[in-house]
C-alpha cells in the first residue's frame, strides 16, 4: 500500500510565496514591455508578417489596419482641416464682383459637427437687414453638395451667399500668420487643447478682413439692421459705470482692406499663440491689441451695438412672457433691440441647448428677420417639416422657432 506524504504548513506557505512571486513578476514584467512598446510607438511600426497568423485565402494586412488607425487618431484629425483650397482666390474674386458689402462667416470643422438651424437663420437675418450684401462662408465643410443644398433657399431668392473652402497659404501670405501656419503644419507647433478649428477660425476672419475688407460675423449673430453705415469697428462686450470698455469681443469686426490693426491683431496672435487658454487668441487678443494701439483709425462701439445682452443673461431671450407685466417687458425689449442694436449675439457656448419659447424677445425677433418663410404658412405636418430641412419647401418663420434647439 502506497503512503501519500502530505506537505506541512510551511512547506504549503512556502510553495504558494513562489507562485505569488512568479505572478507578479510575470505581470511587472508585461507592464514594462507594455509601457516601452506605448511610449516608443513600437506596437505601431512593429513589422511582422501577416501570413504567419492568417490562412492565404483571408490574408488580413494587420500593419495595414495598423496604420490606418494610427490616420484616423484624434490628433490627425485636428490636423486635417489644414487642407486648402488653390481655387480660393480665383472663386473669391469672382464671387465678391460688383458687391455693395462684403460679409464674412467661418465654418470650420469636422464632419460631424453640422450648420445647423441656428446657423441658417444668422444667414436668413443677414439678408432680410442687408439685403444688397454678399455672404462668404470659409468652411471646410460646407463647400460640398450638402452645404449647397442648405443654402439653396436663401440662394433661390436672389439673395448672394456662396461657401468656399479656404486657401490657407494665399489667406496667410505675406502676413505674420504664415510663420505660424508653417510650424502648426508640419508639427513643430504645439496646437493646444483648445480645439484648433476654433483657433483657425479666430485667425482666419482677421486675414480674410486684411486681404478683402468688409464685415465678419459670428455665426450665432443676429442682424438686425444694417451694416452700411459702419467703418473700421471693433465693439465692446462690456463697459464700466463711465461708460469705458473693459473687454472687446471679435464676434463682429468691420474693417477695410490692409487696415493696420488688423496687422496687429495677426501679428499677435502669431507672436503669442496659446492653444490652452480659452479666448486668448480671441476676445482676450482683440482688448490687448486695441490698448496698445488706440492711434490707429477705428471705433470702438459701445456694447449695445453688438452685445446688447451678455452671455450671462441671454437665457431670457429664450423665455416666453409668464404676466403681462412681463410681456409688456418682452415688446419693450424688441423695440430697443431693433433701434440701438446692429445684432444680437446669442452666446452659442450658453445657449446652444436652450430651446425658443414662443412669444419670446427671440421668437418675435425671428418672425421679423427670416426671409425663406412665409409668415401665414400654416401647414405644420410632419411631412413639410422635413420637405422644408431638404430645401424643397421654404420653413415658415414661426415654424422655425418651434424647431430651432429643439
Amino acid at each position: 500500500m502506497k503512503t501519500t506524504v502530505l506537505p506541512s504548513e510551511q512547506q504549503r506557505r512556502s510553495l504558494n510565496r513562489h507562485t505569488k512571486f512568479r505572478i507578479f513578476t510575470t505581470f511587472s514584467l508585461l507592464a514594462i514591455i507594455f509601457t516601452y512598446m506605448f511610449n516608443t510607438n513600437t506596437f505601431i511600426s512593429f513589422n511582422f508578417n501577416p501570413t504567419l497568423f492568417t490562412n492565404h485565402k483571408h490574408v488580413i494586412n494587420y500593419n495595414q489596419l495598423i496604420i490606418q488607425e494610427s490616420h484616423n487618431s484624434p490628433l490627425n484629425l485636428k490636423f486635417d482641416i489644414l487642407n486648402s483650397n488653390p481655387e480660393f482666390e480665383t472663386r473669391a474674386n469672382e464671387f465678391f464682383k460688383d458687391c455693395k458689402l462684403r460679409f464674412f462667416m467661418t465654418w470650420i470643422s469636422s464632419p460631424s459637427l453640422l450648420f445647423g438651424e441656428r446657423e441658417l437663420l444668422a444667414v436668413e437675418a443677414l439678408f432680410k437687414s442687408n439685403p444688397d450684401s454678399c455672404l462668404m462662408i470659409i468652411s471646410n465643410s460646407m463647400d460640398s453638395d450638402h452645404g449647397f443644398q442648405l443654402l439653396k433657399p436663401v440662394i433661390n431668392l436672389g439673395f448672394r451667399v456662396q461657401a468656399i473652402e479656404p486657401d490657407f497659404h494665399f489667406l496667410f501670405k505675406n502676413t505674420p500668420a504664415e510663420s505660424w501656419f508653417g510650424c502648426i503644419q508640419n508639427r513643430k507647433c504645439d496646437p493646444g487643447e483648445i480645439p484648433l478649428a476654433q483657433n483657425l477660425s479666430n485667425l482666419i476672419r482677421l486675414v480674410a478682413l486684411y486681404k478683402f475688407g468688409g464685415v465678419y460675423l459670428d455665426t450665432d449673430f443676429i442682424p438686425l439692421n444694417t451694416f452700411s453705415g459702419l467703418r473700421n469697428s471693433i465693439g465692446a462686450q462690456s463697459a464700466n459705470r463711465f461708460g469705458n470698455w473693459t473687454r472687446l469681443n471679435n464676434a463682429v469686426l468691420v474693417f477695410d482692406k490692409n487696415h493696420p490693426l488688423l496687422y496687429k491683431f495677426i501679428e499677435e496672435f502669431a507672436l503669442t499663440f496659446n492653444g490652452n487658454r480659452w479666448g486668448f487668441n480671441g476676445p482676450y487678443l482683440v482688448s490687448r491689441v486695441v490698448k496698445r494701439n488706440m492711434e490707429y483709425n477705428f471705433s470702438v462701439l459701445p456694447p449695445a451695438a453688438f452685445y446688447p445682452v451678455g452671455w450671462g443673461r441671454i437665457s431670457g431671450l429664450f423665455r416666453r412672457p409668464v404676466d403681462r407685466g412681463h410681456r409688456r417687458w418682452v415688446e419693450a425689449k424688441v423695440v430697443q433691440l431693433k433701434e440701438s442694436s446692429y445684432g444680437v449675439h446669442l452666446w452659442n457656448k450658453q445657449s446652444r441647448r436652450l430651446r425658443i419659447e414662443e412669444e419670446s424677445i427671440l421668437a418675435r425677433l425671428i418672425s421679423h428677420h427670416c426671409v425663406c418663410g412665409l409668415q401665414n404658412f400654416q401647414q405644420k405636418s410632419t411631412t413639410s417639416i422635413t420637405q422644408s430641412l431638404t430645401g424643397q419647401t421654404p420653413i415658415p418663420c414661426m415654424l422655425k422657432v418651434k424647431m430651432i434647439g429643439k
